[in-house]
């Protein structure tokens, strides 16, 4: 089975085209398989490019874990690189099936080849029982729960997945590693949740750290840094257009008012093909 490794900003995915060899049998199983970073490809999960009858693909996305998840920020926006550079789809304009429904993202091209990616991420749900989460609120700003001894302020948002974004004074010292995994799991989220720390650099940049649902540590989370930009503007610590800082590289992310979409704008790299035996 052939396939290619391409990330954004870190945030790293096997990609496999079914637009010509067939779906894998067990998608789940065969990303916890090629996401081993010892005996397989390495990446923080697998990601499907299918024919869609709505838009130029559609993108499945399976956690390094197996399980599948709804969406993925800078997995999309290699999806478009994707299309744009194996001729699947030459305007820089494309569309992709996730998920979240259809998304529109517009392509930065140089050389030939697709560089940076804008991503119309749709409207941020913030409806508890949608994002969804049993903490109290619509959205729920700053609620605190207890974890692991400590009591953390929790501000929950949805971008067609569920995060839950918690400021701290500085990300480094926060034990991300370890609470990261129980607040993942924490009985609030009925479908877990990915968790973001963030620091405040400014009312227009902050720095932030993340724990992603089935994957664990990641160096980037777009649909997260998407869901800091909106949490940001719902607690009155950031403003509308943010520059977040990951471990993996920068994203520019806006939320124009309140009831339009979150966009997002950053690179998409492929790193290597290869084939996978079958």
């Amino acid at each position: 089975m052939r396939f290619t490794k391409m990330h954004g900003i870190g945030n790293d995915y096997v990609y496999i085209s079914t637009f010509d060899q067939k779906v894998p049998a067990d998608p789940a199983e065969l990303a916890v398989a090629v996401s081993d970073r010892h005996f397989g490809i390495g990446g923080d999960g697998l990601i499907l490019i299918m024919p869609s009858d709505r838009a130029d693909a559609r993108m499945r996305i399976f956690n390094a874990d197996g399980s599948e998840g709804e969406m993925c920020g800078n997995g999309v926006r290699c999806v478009a690189k994707y299309l744009y550079d194996h001729g699947l789809a030459r305007q820089q304009r494309v569309t992709v099936e996730t998920g979240r429904g259809v998304l529109a993202l517009e392509l930065e091209v140089e050389g030939g080849k697709a560089r940076r990616v804008r991503v119309d991420m749709g409207a941020p749900i913030l409806k508890a029982d949608r994002i969804p989460t049993r903490l109290p609120g619509n959205p729920p700003i700053g609620v605190p729960i207890e974890v692991g001894g400590l009591e953390l302020k929790l501000t929950a948002v949805s971008v067609g997945n569920p995060h839950a974004v918690i400021y701290v004074p500085d990300i480094a010292t926060f034990a991300l590693e370890s609470l990261g995994p129980r607040i993942e799991h924490h009985p609030a989220f009925p479908r877990r949740v990915n968790v973001h720390i963030v620091e405040a650099l400014g009312p227009s940049e902050v720095r932030m750290r993340t724990w992603e649902r089935g994957s664990g540590m990641t160096l980037a989370c777009g649909t997260g840094a998407c869901a800091v930009c909106v949490a940001g503007v719902l607690t009155g610590r950031t403003e509308r257009k943010l520059l977040a800082h990951l471990p993996g590289g920068d994203l520019e992310l806006s939320w124009p008012d309140d009831h339009s979409s979150v966009f997002m704008t950053g690179p998409a790299e492929e790193v290597f093909s290869g084939e996978w035996p079958d």
